[in-house]
């Protein structure tokens, strides 16, 4: 009987053990976010910096990390982190948007608890209250393939990330105030490539050596294209996804979209601009930063490389042409093609066209004519707790409705597991950048004019790129399939911050009646309660 308890005992043992060794890592963080004074385009500005960065810190992760980051608003005023492009599994709760969770007051801490499931790829987080965006408050996301998963190149000599995008000279409390009074923003002052003009920031490499550069859009309000003198690049990722490895001399990088691509420094060796540079605008900003070769024999010479300005074909043929690698694994082992998207019956069909209504004597900007206003709670704690009247499922339509703007708390109801086909239909004259939070989407179709039922044939079904950003052409329609298979409340916005903040987004609420921790996690035990949910219980500490 000894023997056997003894025995009971080193099973329980081994059990315990086997169960903590298998349990996914964690990484700690611990954030202070401050006003501080920054000179990114040579004047003062008021900046908001995470541990006295800007950018702020990189967060380095491998597949399935568990990330702990607690954060400390040492601002004036209310504040939240999102996280582009990070899936947020079952866990709408750590999306960091209004529609999810409360502000952390000024003076307090929260701590999001997320993990980067099933991921892998190239993402950055962002401020996403108040227009703090325009301040910075913003850095880099990569998330590494696990150990043994094969990765469809070799290692890079080295992995630089690329935070570029435009900016104001305006502190971002100018610009809230000129939305506010009803007015669009003005041009852009300039670009930065890592929170620096031109030529401020430079990037060592060694000759013959291959390296990988990991591009984000970090801007509000221009789409830009990335080039390098004299170097081709090859593209391997986006947002995610193992690309086919198609080569491009320069590329088109829409609002909140990130690319990655291998560079060799196979030229002759001397230094070479990098240039960004912005599309589809009338006046043209360029910055540059240096690729710096170890045994340059000189400084970069020569004007910087042109590139494509207002050319829609040129770009809507590049993005064409950007596609699946269906043999890579991706997070899994598993290749990419083994999910056949082209072969899944759609569910539901959801067109959703943007306009500028003047809405009141103001510039607002709006979905299938609903322009949204943030409600006084969270959507995500007025679904849980039950609270009436903050907002109604079903505040948006399912199509254009062609008639005038109105003002709205929207939000669409959808099922879980649903396979959704979305058509964005842009009949401005501006180029639109959209994001879906919580999912991937495949991009089967984008063309000019307007979409019909009759535009599915020319679909891609079988190798088109999946990601979490995708743009809309001037004049334009671009056509999704979606898997709506992750239980919450997932923001649907405009890139363009200034649309987005006066109304150009809506919530998605993708439910499950199983009311199971198999769909979704439960709420947090340390979830900010605010407004119609103030003094209630979120569980047990």
């Amino acid at each position: 009987m000894g023997d056997y308890r003894g025995l009971s005992w080193v099973l329980v043992v081994l059990v315990s053990v086997t169960c903590i060794c298998g349990e996914d890592p964690y990484r700690f963080f611990t954030w202070n976010v401050t006003y501080g004074d920054i000179y990114p385009l040579g004047v003062k500005q008021q900046g908001i910096l995470i541990n006295g960065q800007f950018p702020g810190p990189a967060i380095e992760s491998v597949t399935n990390d568990n990330l702990i980051i607690s954060v400390y608003n040492s601002l004036d005023e209310p504040f939240l982190l999102s996280w582009n492009g990070v899936q947020q599994r079952r866990n709408s709760w750590q999306d960091g948007v209004w529609g999810t969770n409360c502000p952390i007051p000024p003076g307090q801490n929260f701590t999001y608890i997320l993990q980067v499931k099933d991921q892998i790829g190239s993402f950055f987080y962002f401020p996403s209250l108040a227009f703090h965006k325009a301040a910075g408050g913003y850095g880099s996301i990569k998330i590494s393939s696990r150990p043994l998963i094969p990765v469809p190149f070799p290692p890079p000599a080295g992995d630089y990330t690329i935070l570029a995008g435009d900016w104001y000279k305006k502190n971002h409390t100018d610009l809230k105030a000129i939305l506010d009074g009803g007015s669009d923003l003005p041009f852009p002052d300039g670009l930065l490539i890592n929170g620096r003009a031109s030529n401020g920031y430079t990037f060592n490499v060694d000759q013959g050596k291959t390296y990988r550069l990991r591009i984000s859009n970090v801007g509000i309000a221009t789409s830009i294209n990335f080039r390098i003198q004299g170097h081709k690049m090859l593209l391997v990722e986006v947002e995610g996804t193992h690309t086919l490895q198609n080569t491009y001399s320069s590329l088109d990088i829409h609002l909140g979209q990130s690319y990655s691509v291998l560079v060799t420094a196979d030229q002759p060796a001397q230094d070479y601009y990098i240039v960004v540079s912005t599309r589809f605008t009338s006046q043209v900003l360029t910055t540059t930063s240096t690729l710096h070769y170890s045994n340059s024999a000189g400084r970069v010479s020569g004007p910087p490389p042109g590139g494509p300005t207002i050319q829609i074909d040129w770009s809507l043929n590049q993005a064409r042409s950007i596609r699946q690698n269906l043999t890579a694994s991706g997070p899994r082992p598993n290749p990419q093609g083994s999910y056949h998207y082209g072969l899944v019956n759609t569910t539901r069909t959801i067109r959703l066209a943007n306009s500028a209504p003047v809405i009141n004597g103001k510039q607002r900007y709006a979905v299938n004519s609903v322009s949204f206003i943030p409600a006084d709670t969270p959507l995500k704690l007025a679904d849980y707790f039950k609270i009436n009247g903050v907002f109604d499922l079903g505040s948006i339509p399912d199509n254009p409705t062609g008639s005038g703007g109105y003002l709205k708390t929207s939000v669409m109801a959808a099922d879980f597991r649903a396979f959704a086909e979305v058509v964005f239909e842009n009949s401005e004259d501006t180029l639109q950048s959209w994001h879906i939070d919580g999912h991937i989407f495949f991009v089967v179709g984008m063309d000019g004019g307007q979409w019909t039922p009759a535009s599915r044939l020319s679909y891609n079904l079988r190798d088109t790129i999946s990601r979490s950003t995708v743009q809309v052409y001037p004049k334009s329609w671009t056509a999704l399939y979606m898997p709506l298979d992750n239980v919450g409340m997932w923001n649907v916005r405009s890139e363009n911050w200034a649309r987005q903040y006066l109304g150009q987004q809506f919530y998605l609420r993708v439910y499950s009646p199983a009311n199971s921790w198999r769909d979704e996690y439960p709420i947090p035990k340390n979830a900010l309660l605010c407004g119609r949910a103030s003094g209630r219980k979120t569980r047990p500490l």
